[in-house]
């Protein structure tokens, strides 16, 4: 179950990152074909930074998602800066989760809700929990290796 729950936030968020960059630029261009102020910003400046945000939020969505595309082909949990990511995009869907409720409407908040979800999953379906340090090895206990023991408590004169 999780290269499956793996392959598919990769392919969500990559459809994500297209779609937020491609969003942002749409509304890039209407803001520059308006030529209008709004409370006297430059609409130029305020067409180019909806252009850049976009890409970088696109470029972000990109990169979980190759780092969820890299945990789908090495069946290995995310370690380090992608784990990090992973997190920091499951929180970023969170709180745009909250802010869609509001803005758009309960269908995009589903849509965030469910990729917060699978986002969750991933990172939870691969999470391995602790070895108990007094655990036999799995050779068992004459598995040819010698016990290791602690030394002899010193002793005083």
């Amino acid at each position: 179950m999780r290269r499956p729950v793996a392959w598919v936030v990769a392919v969500v968020l990559f459809a994500e990152a297209f779609g937020i960059a491609g969003l942002n630029w749409f509304l890039g261009v209407v803001v520059d074909r308006q030529d209008m102020s709004l409370a006297g910003l430059d609409p130029h400046m305020m067409s180019v930074s909806s252009k850049i945000g976009g890409i970088a939020f696109g470029l972000y969505f990109a990169l979980c998602g190759l780092v969820a595309l890299l945990v789908a082909l090495r069946d290995r949990p995310p370690a380090g800066f992608g784990r990090v990511l992973l997190i920091s995009a499951a929180v970023v869907h969170g709180i745009l989760g909250a802010f869609t409720w509001g803005l758009v409407g309960w269908p995009a908040f589903l849509f965030m809700v469910l990729v917060l979800a699978l986002i969750v999953l991933l990172l939870m379906t691969y999470d391995r929990p602790a070895e108990p340090a007094d655990a036999v090895p799995e050779g068992g206990e004459g598995g040819g290796g010698s016990p290791v023991t602690s030394p002899p408590a010193p002793t005083t004169p």
